[in-house]
């Protein structure tokens, strides 16, 4: 009796880690990728002294990367004029 409810347990165990493992699982077909933040959402979340302009310590991921190519008038801060216009970063690909 005690073995056949150990093996209940192990059974109802196993499945509930199969199935919560699944659930949280990355999406394989890209389905529920983020879409890019606005300009503006990007002003709000960096813009740490809100002087309408991003330093490039408050910049951060493809931005931070890019900082170069998308800091058109090289006075060392981003616009959102400059933004902008500046190229799409790449996705990629998993």
């Amino acid at each position: 009796m005690k073995n056949r409810n150990f093996k209940r347990a192990a059974l109802v165990f196993g499945i509930t880690v199969l199935a919560s493992t699944s659930m949280f699982a990355q999406p394989q077909n890209n389905q529920e990728k983020k879409e890019r933040p606005t300009v503006e959402q990007l002003f709000k979340e960096m813009d740490k002294n809100e002087d309408a302009k991003l330093s490039k310590k408050e910049v951060k991921g493809p931005l931070k990367n890019d900082f170069d190519k998308i800091d058109t008038n090289e006075d060392g801060f981003l616009t959102k004029k400059e933004i902008e216009k500046a190229p799409k970063p790449k996705r990629r690909e998993d």
